[in-house]
């Protein structure tokens, strides 16, 4: 509706209204993070570690709002720090194959990538990051960023990929960034690739076979370990009487029923208490199956799941873990002795990254057909008494992340933004990145 007396649009007129005021403040710098988190918590998990660094305003923050945008509805689990927000996309779950599938909506693939697609749209170009990191994904989930990826860029947005240390093994790894368009991707949208991980461990530019121009944008910033634990969080401990206890973790749990059942049947050793945490999306029945093995024991306790499980695994004798990337950052953080048992498929990633570290001395490896209960309590027994040194590791990915991205933000405190204006142009960019 056009208001009486006038020509344009309300919208239009707001639009030129804001474009008028001269040197329009916003106050605080902006980063998105996006993770497609198909399967498990990784994602969710490494981008909530970076937006804790990214917000923060004290020595070693970036001074940013930030918002990540998850397919994981378990973000509502966690706190976020304040000037962090999260949107929560429609979920997309991964088989054991490999496959793809809604989580919850009972639509085609195409159809809620297509729902993914303009929720990402209509955030990103509102929110106008002045820094976009995409996790894993050069275009997303099934391309989903491939609209507003380069409309964001052409307002003006640095954009940066940040994949894990490993991707797979390198045949694999080579294929699927090949696949995935990662090169071009990363020649047409982003101003760097970080890489969560020690270049002496895995040299993934080389694994991957990148081109050498985009393996020139390449930073390996180090395993984001060292301050993933709170100092607030630091010396929480699980609710159990034993002085010592150690720690069992099966990632998210949406794969990890079968060690956990094997660690459920592993003797504690003398004068420790077994702390299992199943992972939020362990099936029902596999949760209740180890709550009455636990009913059945003194010496094992079961949750489901804890915002501590850092803190726990920082305090315990020793710990057996999946061998997911965040996992392993945490423990890599730690003095604590690992046993690690990676997930072999559909992807080797953690195997790789478990043997690569092994021949490091920083863990030790069992693979999932080798695990028993038996071997389990037994490693146990004899890592309670002794420690590992990680100290040779790059450890500090955290704060060197806060130091790249401020190369890429305005300066802080009250700016007039070039993004905002942009934002403020005809919508046609806006939709047509959304088609």
């Amino acid at each position: 509706m056009v208001e009486r007396g006038t020509t344009h649009p309300p919208s239009r007129r707001l639009r030129a209204g804001v474009r008028a005021l001269p040197g329009a403040p916003r106050p605080r710098r902006r980063v998105a993070l996006y993770g497609h988190d198909t399967q498990g918590l990784g994602h969710l998990r490494r981008n909530l570690a970076l937006a804790e660094v990214l917000a923060g305003d004290g020595r070693g923050g970036a001074g940013a709002d930030v918002l990540v945008l998850t397919g994981a509805p378990e973000a509502g689990l966690f706190p976020r720090p304040p000037g962090v927000d999260v949107v929560v996309l429609p979920g997309v779950r991964k088989d054991a194959d490999g496959g793809y599938a809604p989580r919850a909506l009972r639509s085609d693939l195409a159809d809620v990538v297509g729902i993914r697609s303009a929720l990402l749209t209509t955030a990103l170009t509102s929110f106008a990051p002045d820094l976009l990191v995409v996790d894993k994904a050069p275009w997303g989930f099934r391309g989903e960023l491939a609209g507003v990826l380069p409309a964001l860029r052409r307002r003006g947005a640095r954009a940066v990929l940040g994949l894990r240390d490993v991707l797979d093994d390198p045949a694999s790894a080579a294929a699927q960034w090949a696949a995935d368009g990662g090169d071009d991707a990363v020649r047409r949208c982003y101003d760097e690739v970080w890489v969560y991980g020690d270049v002496a461990v895995h040299d993934l530019p080389a694994a991957a076979r990148m081109a050498p121009d985009v393996a020139a944008r390449a930073v390996h910033v180090g395993y984001l370990a060292e301050g993933r634990v709170p100092g607030a969080d630091a010396g929480a401990r699980p609710p159990v009487p034993t002085a010592r206890w150690v720690l069992g973790v099966v990632g998210g749990g949406q794969d990890g029923a079968p060690l956990a059942r094997a660690l459920a049947g592993a003797p504690a050793p003398a004068g420790t208490t077994l702390v299992l945490v199943a992972g939020p999306q362990l099936p029902e029945d596999d949760l209740r199956a180890l709550r009455r093995r636990a009913g059945a024991r003194d010496d094992l306790h079961v949750v489901r799941f804890s915002l501590h499980s850092a803190a726990w695994a920082a305090g315990a004798a020793a710990v057996v873990a999946m061998g997911g990337a965040n996992t392993v950052a945490e423990l890599l953080a730690t003095d604590v002795p690992a046993l690690v048992v990676p997930r072999t498929r559909p992807r080797r990633e953690q195997e790789v990254r478990a043997r690569a570290l092994e021949a490091r001395g920083a863990l030790e490896v069992l693979l999932p057909d080798e695990v028993t209960p038996g071997r389990l309590g037994a490693w146990l027994a004899g890592a309670v008494d002794r420690r590992t040194d990680r100290s040779g590791l790059a450890l500090d990915g955290l704060r060197a992340v806060a130091e790249r991205a401020a190369r890429h933000l305005p300066p802080a405190g009250p700016w007039a933004s070039a993004l905002a204006a942009a934002a403020t142009d005809d919508p046609w960019e806006t939709r047509r990145a959304a088609v």
